[in-house]
């Protein structure tokens, strides 16, 4: 059974479940919503991605949340924390936040609203100095999120996805530390 982590004005953010991969195989796995993360996943991906946040959870008491609609009960995206794992990283076991959000509720403020609500567990619950977010340099929507977060570039974090087009192999980041978060909050 899931557990309620967070709660804010218009959202639950819950534990994820086994059976949650279904569900956002079908509402969150769009082209349009997985554009700037390699695309599409197959089911196996995911179930594969949700197993290793259940495990992150129980290990460390955080990881990615479903992010639920409080009026409708609908899952509308996720939101939450990891540790940077991403090899080619130069900062790995940061604390890393990051969000999804389902293409019919975008430009609702949902994926503001959870990610402000998870870099307050992060800060406070987790004793995080610093949180960073990762994306390319043409997701201009994340890294106008992660700006209007309080979150500022670290080019020195930068780094080459051979994963991706040798167009979209940039990985950038940006930072909050815990001294601009409680100036912001």
């Amino acid at each position: 059974m899931a557990d309620i982590v967070l709660e804010t004005e218009r959202l639950i953010l819950r534990t994820i479940e086994e059976c949650d991969a279904a569900l956002q195989f079908h509402l969150l796995n769009s082209p349009a919503i997985m554009d700037q993360l390699g695309g599409p996943k197959e089911l196996h991906e995911i179930e594969a991605k949700h197993a290793r946040a259940m495990a992150s959870h129980v290990r460390d008491g955080f990881s990615f949340l479903m992010m639920i609609e409080k009026p409708s009960g609908e899952l509308v995206g996720h939101c939450g924390l990891k540790r940077v794992d991403h090899p080619a990283a130069p900062n790995q076991g940061d604390f890393e936040i990051g969000w999804l959000v389902r293409e019919d509720r975008w430009r609702r403020g949902y994926a503001f609203e959870a990610a402000s609500a998870v870099l307050e567990w992060a800060f406070c619950r987790h004793d995080a100095a610093h949180v960073v977010a990762l994306t390319g340099t043409r997701n201009r929507a994340s890294w106008r999120m992660m700006e209007k977060l309080g979150m500022r570039r670290t080019a020195e974090c930068d780094f080459d996805d051979p994963d991706y087009p040798p167009e979209d192999r940039l990985t950038i980041q940006y930072r909050i530390d815990r001294a601009a978060w409680e100036a912001r909050a």
